[in-house]
This record gives C-alpha cells, structure tokens and sequence, in this order.
C-alpha cells in the first residue's frame, strides 16, 4: 500500500484541477485513518494507467493515473507532440488541430492540449468553441494538418470522457492504427516517468480557428444530399441527446434545403450530465423515449437521432405494432439503405468504387456490391479501418455509424449521414413512399436480412476472457436447430482482415454469429445475421438464433 499511497502523492503534487486535487486529497487522508474503502479506491486509481491504444483515451473522470483528468491529459498531449516531430519531414513544423464537445473537462482538456502542442513547437488551432466529432475530422483534412484531436467520450456514461487522436499525411485524416498507437503511447510513458507536467513547455500562442473552417464543413455536408423538391412538406423529429449536434444540423439543414424539424427540447442544447437519459447513446432502451413522444405529438413521419457527439445517427420510423408508436430501426438496416443509395451513385457517375463494412456488419452490402459490380471490404470495427478501405465510397458499421463522404471526413458522420437519409425520405415522398416502404422495397431487390445482438455487460473484464477462451476450447457444433458448419477464429487474422479477438460461427443455413469484447464499453457482444425467404421467415430464424446464443453464453459464463 506504501508504493500506492507514494504515487498518489506524486501525483497529488502536479495536478492543477482543484477538483481532483480535493478528490485525492481526502482519500489519502481516510487511507492514513486506516478506511480499507479508500485504500481500495487508491489502489484501483493508480493499480496502472488508462491505456492509450487506437481508440486513444477514454475512461472515468477523476484522480490517478487510471482515470480521465488533466495529468493524464497533459502526459498525452505531450506525448503526440513528440511522436509527431519525430514523424516530421527535416524541417516541417507539424499542425495539429483540437477540438472538444459539451461534456465535463472536455473544453479544459482541449485548451491544454492546445498550450501543451504550442509549447512544444508545433502549431496548434482550437476549434472556436464545442463542436461535433466530425467537424474535428473534416478540420484535419481541410487543414492538411499533420493530426487531430477530439475531446469526447461519444456515448458514453456522463462521468466519462476521452481522447480521440487522427493523423494526417499518409492516413489521410483516419484515427490511428497499428503501429502508431504503440508508438504514441511509449512515448506517453516517457513523459510520466520524467517528472511532474508542470516542467513541460507550454504556450498560449496557439490558433483559434475561424468561423469559415465550420463553414466549410457545412458546405460541405449539405453537398452529400441537395433537397429534391418533394422533400418539402417532410414532417420528422430531431434529437441531439444532449449533446453537441444540433447547430451544426440546423445549419447544413438549411444549407441543403430541408424542412426544420420539430426538435426534442429537453434534449436539443449541449448538457454533459445528460439528465433526462441513463445513457447517451440511441441504442439503449429509453433513450429515444422523449423522440418518440414529441413524434407522437406532431405525427412524424420518422425521427432522426444523433448522439452527444454527433458522429452516430439513429433512425426510427411509425410503427402500430411498437409500444410507442414507432420504432428505431437497426444500424445494419439503415446501412444498407445508405449503402443501396451509395451504389446507385456510384454507378451513375462512372466510378470505380467500393462499399465497406465492418465483420460484424450486416452482410446484406456485398450482395449489393456484387449487384452493382462494385468491390467491396470487410474490416474489423471501427472506422479507423473502415475509411482505410481502397477505392471507398460508402462504409458502415451496425453500431450506428455511417461514412458518406470520405473525400471530406475519414470517420463516421452522423449528420452528413442524416442529409443523405432525408435525401432518401424526400425522394421516396415524391414517389408516395414512406421509409417503411423504402426499406420493403430494398428486401424485395436483395433479400430479407435481419440482424440482431445479445451483449453481456459486466464488472469484472476478466468474465469476457472466460467466455472468449470457452468458445475457443469448444466450438459449439449446433446453435438451436441449426448445425455450426465452420468456426473462424481471427486471433490468427483472416483474409483483408488483421488480427483480432474475434470468433466467427458460420451455420449451415447461411446464418451467421460473431462473437468479440466491445473495444470501447465493458461488454462481451454477440452478433447475429440472418437471411429469409421472407420478412416472417428472417424473423423466425433470429428469433430462434438469439434464444440460441443466449443459452450458449449463460453456459460458458
């Protein structure tokens, strides 16, 4: 406990938040009294650090070298800083740009950041004040800088945050990869083990960026899907869920041509404690109940969601069979939707092109691929290899992310992804179709695919190593009525596809699960995918599939 209690102290000295000072402060004093509880909070702060990996930082606010906090945050900035001049042409001073959304710390965390990158040489622009991920993204690109930074935990609980690294060059605006995360984070450690961050060069004389960088971005966007006439009279719901969207929505919306929707109020302004959700995210129960009930009070004909940070986009559509009256449609079928849409425009203006999805994503985009003579890229999750895939026009994954314009922004965009769905609901309005009938027409043309995930949420992560090492030593021969006919394990990488922790289960009947650790929230995840003969035929067999696995997973927990 000594050692733990003489980090602490280090640690307590160099932290300039008076929030976390006093936080750790009055631990290490009821430590001293002997309080095995704040003995145990000691050590699970500092048992080690947040881990910098592809996904950057993300985690708990609060003191210690294994929570989000402005130490951490100092230690990481100075750390890029110096991965980046060693990555620098002879003679280039790298830019990088930073920006930040509405949760707690992220304006602090950005702004030292900012100092931090100036202190040591490189030019630094600030984003002029909180804005969407992907706005962060599109700056990168725009800017030709050599990186970017985004202060966001996207969806997570409200007392987390993170930090979200892109590179330029090269990556061409992506999130990092392998091996830039390992190089950054050695770098990150030499920082910490060299003294405390008040003896790191910081400055003051960094950039804010103009307002004409956020214009851009908005002309951008509204470019990916112009209003056709019939879109007009489109009666629908928005929803920033608190965070950060809404401005920036309003005025591509109006750059583009579409009607103004009726806005979720209690939800439409930037809050970071998200007080009227458990959780900011579009996919957890209740979190689009306030959607529903404003839709229901204006009878909209669908209802679009971003979440706080924007970077997702969720779509729900009227429903008399739902309990709310609507309800909110799967990532995979609105990927598909986009990726029907991407297609079309891709061969009408002669490209060479691909589509993209993640593994896990539904494999409905290759049967459009292939239907269209386009090539198509399955990668692992995340966007930071999605946008990586050659010749790419459209990518997607089944949580929610959608990449329409890669020629601007190298990440999901939940609002460049929101112009293109009203672009599709306008254009179908025009035609008398509803989004309902959209999608009717999409399971005619490709077949009825239907999709569905069973997620384990635990405490403790070793639980999802005992699952993972389970499944590995005994491949189940039969989900339900339905013979296992292949296992892929891509521990060992598999095709296009790098390594990871990831099973595949292939079933005789075209079926499909995948099973991995979620690489963002403590969660074991269960894919499932199937393909009918008709809608009632699709939601028998993953109805059949989901109690399957369920059983499945409770058996080697």
């Amino acid at each position: 406990m000594d050692e733990v209690v003489a980090r602490a102290q280090a640690w307590l000295d160099q932290d300039p938040d008076e929030q976390t000072r006093g936080e750790l402060a009055a631990l290490l004093e009821r430590s001293q009294r002997g309080d095995g509880d704040a003995e145990d909070e000691l050590a699970d702060r500092f048992a080690g650090r947040l881990e910098f990996g592809t996904a950057g930082l993300r985690g708990e606010l609060g003191a210690g070298s294994a929570r989000m906090n402005r130490v951490l945050v100092a230690q990481a900035a100075a750390g890029l800083a110096a991965y980046l001049r060693e990555n620098a042409g002879p003679g280039a001073t790298p830019l990088v740009v930073v920006g930040y959304d509405g949760r707690r710390n992220s304006r602090v965390f950005a702004e030292d950041s900012a100092e931090l990158f100036a202190g040591a040489g490189l030019d630094a622009v600030l984003l002029p004040r909180l804005l969407p991920t992907p706005v962060l993204a599109f700056a990168v690109r725009h800017l030709d800088a050599a990186a970017g930074v985004m202060v966001t935990a996207s969806h997570n609980p409200p007392n987390d945050n993170g930090y979200k690294v892109y590179l330029g060059g090269p990556d061409a605006g992506s999130q990092i990869v392998s091996p830039a995360d390992a190089e950054i984070a050695a770098h990150i450690e030499r920082v910490a083990e060299a003294g405390p961050i008040g003896d790191l060069p910081r400055s003051t004389e960094y950039e804010v960026a103009p307002e004409s960088l956020v214009d851009a971005y908005v002309a951008a966007t509204a470019a990916v899907g112009p209003a056709p006439a019939s879109a007009a009279e489109l009666n629908w719901t928005y929803t920033a869920m608190h965070g950060v969207g809404w401005e920036t929505t309003a005025r591509v919306l109006e750059t583009a041509g579409y009607p103004a929707p009726t806005t979720v109020a209690a939800q439409i302004e930037p809050d970071g404690a998200f007080p009227t959700v458990s959780f900011p995210n579009p996919e957890e129960p209740g979190a689009m109940d306030l959607a529903f009930a404003t839709a229901r009070e204006t009878g909209a004909e669908f209802i679009i969601a971003n979440d706080p940070d924007a970077d997702r986009l969720a779509v729900a559509i009227p429903d008399p069979g739902a309990e709310a009256g609507y309800r909110r449609l799967t990532g995979n079928q609105v990927g598909l939707l986009l990726g029907w849409r991407a297609a079309r425009l891709a061969v009408t203006d002669g490209l060479s092109a691909s589509l993209a999805c993640s593994v896990v994503s539904s494999p409905g985009l290759q049967v459009i691929a292939e239907r269209y003579g386009l090539d198509f890229h399955a990668t692992l999750t995340g966007f930071k290899w999605i946008s990586r895939a050659p010749g790419l026009v459209y990518g997607f994954e089944e949580a929610l992310g959608y990449l329409v314009n890669p020629d601007t922004v190298r990440d999901k965009d939940g609002i460049s992804a929101a112009v293109a769905l009203l672009q599709i609901a306008g254009e179908a309005r025009g035609r008398g179709m509803t989004l309902a009938d959209v999608i009717a027409a999409f399971d005619a043309e490709f077949g009825f695919f239907a999709s569905d995930q069973v997620s384990i949420r635990v405490d403790d992560l070793t639980i999802i190593e005992r699952i993972m090492a389970a499944l590995r030593a005994e491949h189940p021969t039969a989900l339900g009525q339905v013979a296992v006919a292949s296992v892929d394990d891509l521990l060992g990488g598999s095709g296009e596809v790098p390594a990871a922790d990831v099973l595949r289960m292939n079933l005789e009947d075209g079926s499909r699960v995948i099973v991995r650790p979620s690489g963002t929230e403590p969660k074991l995840k269960a894919y499932l995918d199937v393909r009918g003969d008709d809608g009632p035929d699709a939601a028998a067999r993953l109805a059949a599939l989901r109690d399957a696995v369920e059983q499945l997973l409770a058996s080697v927990q």
